[in-house]
């Protein structure tokens, strides 16, 4: 519901205004995250005098997606186009940035220009959205953080988040890795470990790549090599290749994603090696995220041992959001996604890992079927 217009002219004057108002000297400045209390907060979008709707009631969204580098990112952005769709009253600005913050910036700023209503924002990474946030904040426009999370010096220059617990899915598959390796006689000093790491800088790439540094401190696990495959499946290859070249010992591959898993599978089994989580008779485990319907297939045939879901079809889940905010209801800041742990066998039945917010909880750990499988939508 695009904002009324008066005339060419008082549009032209507002705009100007904004945009002087605007140039700040906070460019690419650094804050902290949301903490503990923070994420308590509610907030909802303020009444204001100017009226946002027009006669046809339709709900302008602008959506800036990181790009399409995987299967996940790829149902992610189906699920925004379904769920803000015209059929649904909605009026859909996409824009894939192709993994660059920059073209994030611009597109941002060209929602602000063409007055949409909300501005969904995947971020490609935490830093540096200080300065565009802000001229957001100033148009009177709420920002949605999907995704991943925005490290910024004010916590108000986005309205609330949406998304997964990338800490807390490091700390899974670390729990997950030390109660298999228990429950099948696999001393800890036997692992040794390889990370293709996702996007430097991503909420997924920092919080996953964490939670496997916690538990090689916290078990003494060896620690091999970290390296980023960038989230798709070429760079997960040829990175896997690279190690298998500098490592003759590796037996576990910790992939933050499914498409660098598939790339490191490719890798490992055109070096002769098998997949598979019998370690102890020379088989190389593969850890993935993401629960594409894809690696589920993979877990299912025993190339991936474990899967921690991240659930990307979050345009119903922004939907609920927004449809809140229009009716002047207050919303959560910081709204996790519940998610589950799949594995190949039942060696396994439940991990306690602590969250983002110190809060420890036991989660189910759940051996795919081909019932579970056939239910998967992405």
């Amino acid at each position: 519901m695009k904002k009324k217009v008066l005339t060419a002219l008082l549009c032209t004057t507002m705009l100007g205004s904004m945009l002087m108002g605007c140039g700040g000297d906070n460019s690419g400045s650094e804050g902290s995250k949301p903490d503990a209390s923070s994420a308590a907060e509610s907030v909802g979008k303020e009444n204001t005098d100017e009226d946002k709707t027009d006669d046809s009631g339709v709900i302008t969204v602008g959506f800036s997606q990181v790009g399409a580098e995987s299967d996940w990112r790829t149902a992610n952005s189906e699920s925004m186009k379904d769920t803000f769709s015209e059929a649904n009253g909605y009026e859909l600005i996409f824009d894939d940035a192709q993994q660059k913050q920059e073209n994030q910036i611009t597109a941002i700023r060209n929602f602000i220009q063409q007055e949409v209503d909300y501005i969904l924002l995947a971020p490609v990474t935490e830093t540096g959205w200080d300065t565009v946030l802000q001229e957001a904040k100033d148009a009177d426009i709420p920002v949605i953080i999907v995704d991943r999370m925005v490290n910024v010096s004010d916590d108000s220059l986005f309205t609330t988040w949406i998304g997964t617990d990338s800490l807390l899915e490091g700390r899974k598959a670390s729990e997950w890795l030390n109660a298999y390796a228990e429950a099948n006689g696999i001393a800890a000093n036997e692992l040794n470990i390889v990370n293709i790491q996702g996007t430097i800088g991503s909420t997924a790439q920092i919080g996953r790549s964490k939670g496997l540094e916690e538990g090689v401190e916290k078990y003494g696990w060896n620690l091999l090599e970290q390296q980023t495959g960038e989230f798709t499946q070429a760079k997960g290859q040829e990175v896997m290749e690279s190690m298998l070249k500098q490592h003759d010992n590796i037996n576990v591959v910790y992939c933050e994603n499914d498409n660098e898993a598939f790339g490191a599978i490719d890798a490992i089994e055109a070096a002769g090696k098998k997949v598979g989580g019998d370690v102890k008779n020379g088989e190389i485990m593969v850890i993935s995220f993401d629960t594409t319907n894809a690696g589920l297939t993979d877990t299912l045939a025993g190339k991936i041992t474990c899967d921690v879901e991240c659930n990307p079809l979050h345009g119903p889940r922004a939907e609920e959001l927004i449809k809140k905010l229009e009716a002047g209801e207050t919303v959560e800041k910081l709204n996790y996604v519940d998610e589950e742990v799949f594995t190949y066998d039942d060696s396994v039945k439940s991990v306690t890992a602590k969250n983002s917010l110190d809060e420890e909880a036991d989660y189910a750990v759940t051996q795919i079927t081909q019932e579970i499988l056939d239910k998967r939508a992405y």
